[in-house]
């Protein structure tokens, strides 16, 4: 809350992810392009294969333009948006590891000279000269992983830094190791599949056939390596994270699962296209596993980013920006006395800082669907509650007259008219309506916090009074504020519940 705040339209997620995904992606095949390049050539020159030599040097060129160019460009982007979404917690990044950052730009330079020499050396270095400057350019790019992977797993899992402070405790995390060589396997698949591209533009013919196979090996070595460090990855965060996952926010598994679909489709083209017809592998394929190479590292992408909620930095700091340890500071205080840079709009100011990290109005994420048809007393309500809603959102940690003007700040943006007007239902699929809106999104039917059973075989006297008295059920939960036609349909919807399901 340090901080002035951006506002941003289409929501803080995807502007990160059309930045963040593209860089990394790109960066991973650049580096274990380094690594082809350099192997490639040494088996190149024993063999004394010209046409081999020939199509290295082509494919050289590219990797200078991705590493100079492109990765330059994505990487200055993406500090440029951090430090714009989410200020607090870039500073704590800066503080905590300028040093590992220092390295990282250091390394990075090395290896944009190194990339330009090989690149240009081809015809003007020694073999020796040539092949030494392809494996600084290799190590430098492999060294700015290594780095650079240190400090984004320690948002996640930053173990003993919680207590201890140090550098070191920070950087060498839990998941370092297995999410190190994880990317590494990354880099060797995607720089075999960008290799098959490529060899997918040449002629039919005993080289094109040849190279399709040697980069296809390439591809599988990269999926036998992440295979089972992914696998060391997961049971390397805690279990308390991985276990929140699977029960109340589903994202990173549904985002992980997907990965290994996209993973599974790759190897079965490169069995297919790369090992037992090499002929037929044609410009499509080789487009259609670039595509699932980008699937299977954004879905990994994603669920690193996603499995970190309702934190930023884990333990340490909410993604919202509030740090854990001001808690007790927040809920005496509240929010507006914490907000340094403010626009005279109370209720604006707290919804930027609290709310819009994750969410927009009608865009990503979007609250109007949650709360069209509403009113301003369930709203309030739903933002004291929002830590038993069925999703890994931060606390609301100010006070009541500040959710009040959250609520109202939300309200004015929503659709106002009653439930049965903003959806055109009737009867129990109404009231299903209801129950989604105003229910739902901390009781889940058949999953998260069912009470599905205790609403089954009740009078309507009952259904009444337990809607009376909703708000005195328990602290986080909203009084119920809705109309009679919306109670009404409710009530028919409780009374269509059956212990298997509705009928």
């Amino acid at each position: 809350m340090n901080y002035p705040f951006w506002d941003v339209g289409i929501g803080y997620g995807l502007l990160m992810a059309s930045i963040a995904v593209i860089h990394v992606f790109v960066s991973h095949f650049a580096i274990g392009g380094g690594m082809y390049l350099v192997v490639a050539e040494i088996s190149a020159r024993k063999k004394n294969d010209s046409v081999m030599l020939e199509y290295l040097q082509k494919l050289s060129k590219f990797f200078v333009l991705v590493t100079v160019v492109f990765g330059a460009v994505t990487g200055v982007g993406i500090w440029f948006i951090i430090g714009l979404l989410n200020p607090t917690a870039t500073e704590v990044l800066i503080h905590n590891f300028v040093w590992g950052w220092a390295t990282e730009w250091t390394f990075f330079l090395i290896e944009i000279a190194a990339a330009i020499l090989y690149y240009y050396g081809w015809q003007r270095l020694s073999v020796k000269a040539h092949l030494f400057i392809g494996w600084v350019y290799f190590g430098a790019a492999w060294m700015s992983l290594f780095i650079i992977n240190g400090i984004i797993t320690f948002m996640l899992t930053p173990g003993k830094w919680l207590t201890t402070g140090d550098f070191w405790d920070g950087f060498f995390n839990p998941t370092f190791w297995p999410s190190l060589w994880f990317r590494t396997g990354i880099c060797i698949l995607l720089a075999g599949l960008y290799a098959l591209l490529v060899a997918s533009l040449y002629k039919s013919g005993d080289f094109k056939a040849r190279i399709i196979r040697y980069n296809s090996l390439w591809a599988i070595i990269g999926l036998v390596i992440m295979v089972p460090t992914l696998y060391w990855y997961w049971n390397a965060i805690p279990s308390s994270i991985t276990t929140a996952a699977h029960q109340i926010m589903t994202m990173p598994i549904e985002a992980i699962d997907l990965a290994m679909w996209f993973a599974g489709g790759i190897f079965v083209l490169i069995v297919i296209f790369g090992f037992i017809l090499p002929r037929w592998h044609h410009f499509v394929i080789a487009i259609i596993l670039m595509l699932l190479g980008l699937g299977t590292f954004g879905g990994f992408e994603w669920m690193r980013e996603s499995i970190r909620k309702p934190y930023v930095i884990e333990k340490y700091m909410y993604g919202n920006g509030l740090e854990v340890a001001k808690t007790q500071q927040y809920e005496d205080e509240g929010y507006l006395k914490q907000i340094v840079f403010r626009t005279g709009n109370d209720g604006a100011d707290i919804y930027r800082h609290a709310c819009q990290s994750c969410h927009t109005i009608n865009g990503y994420r979007p609250l109007a669907p949650a709360f069209n048809g509403t009113d301003k007393i369930f709203i309030a309500g739903m933002v004291k509650g929002v830590s038993a809603i069925k999703s890994e959102m931060p606390p609301f940690m100010g006070t009541s007259e500040e959710a009040s003007l959250i609520a109202d700040y939300i309200y004015q943006r929503i659709d106002k008219r009653p439930l049965n007007e903003v959806y055109p239902l009737r009867g129990v699929a109404l009231g299903k309506k209801v129950f989604d809106i105003r229910c739902g999104k901390c009781h889940v039917k058949g999953g998260y916090q069912d009470n599905t059973e205790s609403l089954t075989g009740l009078s309507d006297e009952d259904y009444n009074d337990l809607l009376d008295n909703a708000g005195d059920l328990a602290e986080q939960m909203p009084p119920f504020t809705g109309s009679n036609i919306e109670r009404q349909a409710l009530i028919k919807y409780f009374k269509s519940l059956s212990k298997g399901g509705e009928k």
